[in-house]
């Protein structure tokens, strides 16, 4: 399966953890849902949906356990009857990024699933570069830069 990022020091801990843990789709995104990579998706619809869902299913778990006054879970997961997903939110140096596992329950396991995410939080923060200034993002470029991070997710 193919990995393709927008920032490419995470290409290398994606596609590792997606052979390992045997994941069908993954996405790695910021809590906005700025997807900076991907695997396994074909459609960038696809990739808005699932990004902007993930993003908002952490946001209002994170906001449930501020009203339990407990700390951001660690972890969410759901399971139907052939296919699971996993969310996590964890920080790097990059920031607080989330990942989205979908995996197939006769290929992986919730287990495999959090075994490897471990060695992928550990991967990424080893590669993530240092915290600088933000970026300033102008609406004139918002445009051209979605949509180069879009060509750049799906190989165009």
């Amino acid at each position: 399966m193919t990995v393709r990022a927008v920032e490419t020091w995470t290409l290398e801990p994606l596609t590792t953890y997606v052979t390992e843990a045997g994941a069908r789709l993954v996405l790695l995104m910021t809590p906005a849902g700025q997807v900076l990579a991907q695997s396994g998706f074909s459609r960038a619809v696809d990739v808005m949906a699932a990004s902007a869902l993930g993003a908002a299913i952490v946001a209002s778990t994170n906001e449930l356990a501020r009203l339990m006054h407990q700390p951001p879970f660690a972890g969410l997961s759901h399971q139907g009857q052939r296919n699971g997903i996993f969310l996590s939110a964890f920080e790097t140096d990059r920031g607080r990024l989330t990942v989205l596992v979908v995996y197939e329950l006769d290929a992986s396991s919730l287990g495999l699933v959090q075994l490897f995410l471990e060695q992928l939080v550990a991967d990424l923060r080893a590669a993530s570069p240092k915290a600088g200034a933000p970026k300033q993002v102008l609406a004139a470029d918002f445009e051209r830069e979605l949509n180069d991070s879009l060509n750049s997710l799906f190989g165009r």
